[in-house]
């Protein structure tokens, strides 16, 4: 007789919490080898196969004997070896690798805490899975559970709530700090990733059409203006005498020198500069010219800070809404796990009650069915109870423990 091989439900993975950038990347999957990927896991008889690959994370979560053979299939698609991640990875299994989805999907395992970008990322991760045919009713009621836990998460506590980026913050220190923002002429200069975020963020949270954009390569300025109507370009020979024209000035330059010195900024000018570059692209010269002011990364990082800490208050309340949904998923699990066996096994000692109190009432003067009945279910009740709790034991072999049942109890 062939011996039962018992299957778990894995995650398994690489992300920021372990794993730094250039590491992340070898482990990284394109939408082309997640397809492979999800393709050779059907050949290989794997089920309810589907992945998260982000610039934070890549993580694979389904069903296997043992995770080595899901490691072995990132692995196979990624620059990552075995050796490499085994430094790095998380190996969680049933209830934890359930856990682990609802903390993802709610923020909770975000790189920036309360972050809800992962979520759109994870529906992407279901549809290519379903439409790979590699998902099953475990994953799709899991997911949806997490989904709905997400939507609670987002809508009852403020996890997501207030400043994170410094891009952001350094927008909503303008419309704080700043009377009539909206008609103040504002020049950007750098368009890195935060020069981007802050014409965007200053698109999206200011009316303000007198923005103007200077970048050292003149065909990204040309390239982004297009597509921002609002924002008008110069050219860097010209920063000078936009600084001139300019209320405040936004140094987003991400240079190892400074990119702003005294000599860019003529006498008695007022102006606010927010200077967002890591190291400092404004000459400490700057601040002490008469009517400059000058807001670093630091200070506008206590911003993101406060919010931040805000968001750590509001942990307890999105673990009780995981909690919750945790619970009505694993009452739907062992539901549809036990239920038939247990029904099974209730019809089986039920039938041998009856043919015994049939053949005690023929053989015992005065017997009292009636009792015996009373008796007899209550017996029942307390086997089925102990088979429910052995089931339910994460470390049971259901599969066994069912044949085993039908074995012993088949008529």
């Amino acid at each position: 007789m062939q011996e039962h091989r018992q299957e778990h439900f894995y995650n398994i993975g690489v992300s920021y919490k372990k794993a730094d950038a250039k590491t992340r990347g070898k482990f990284s999957l394109s939408k082309e080898n997640q397809t492979s990927l999800l393709q050779l896991s059907k050949e290989r008889g794997y089920k309810g196969i589907f992945i998260i690959s982000t610039c934070n994370r890549t993580e694979i979560s389904g069903f296997a004997e043992r995770p080595c053979q899901l490691i072995e299939l990132l692995c196979e698609f990624s620059e990552g070896t075995i050796q490499e991640f085994a430094k790095v990875s998380n190996v969680y299994k049933n209830q934890e690798a359930i856990q682990q989805l609802f903390r993802i999907g709610t923020g909770l395992e975000s790189q920036i805490l309360g972050d809800y970008e992962i979520v759109g990322q994870l529906r992407q991760s279901f549809k290519l899975a379903q439409k790979n045919n590699t998902t099953n009713a475990y994953i799709e009621r899991l997911i949806n559970s997490v989904l709905q836990a997400s939507k609670r998460v987002k809508n009852e506590t403020r996890l997501s709530s207030g400043t994170t980026s410094v891009s952001y913050a350094a927008v909503q220190y303008i419309i704080k700090n700043l009377p009539d923002y909206n008609s103040k002429n504002i020049l950007v200069f750098g368009l890195g990733k935060m020069g981007k975020h802050t014409c965007k963020n200053l698109a999206e949270y200011t009316k303000n059409k007198q923005i103007c954009l200077i970048n050292r390569t003149e065909e990204k300025a040309a390239e982004f203006v297009k597509e921002h109507a609002s924002i008008r370009k110069s050219l860097i020979e010209n920063l000078s005498e936009e600084i001139e024209k300019a209320d405040v000035l936004i140094v987003s330059t991400g240079a190892d020198k400074p990119t702003i010195t005294k000599e860019h900024i003529s006498k008695n000018k007022e102006l606010l500069i927010l200077d967002l570059s890591m190291p400092e692209n404004v000459a400490k010269e700057v601040t002490y010219l008469e009517g400059i002011s000058l807001v670093n990364v630091d200070e506008l990082s206590k911003i993101t800070d406060e919010t931040l800490a805000v968001r750590q208050q509001e942990v307890p309340y999105a673990e009780a809404i995981i909690e919750t949904h945790k619970a009505e998923f694993n009452e739907w699990l062992n539901h549809r796990r036990f239920t038939p066996a247990i029904a099974a096994l209730k019809k089986s000692l039920e039938n041998i009650t009856s043919d015994e109190i049939n053949f005690q009432k023929k053989k015992i003067v005065g017997f009292d069915e009636n009792q015996a009945e009373i008796l007899t279910s209550r017996f029942i009740q307390k086997i089925t109870t102990q088979f429910v709790k052995h089931l339910k034991d994460e470390e049971t072999s259901v599969s066994q423990s069912l044949q085993v049942i039908n074995k012993v109890f088949k008529s």
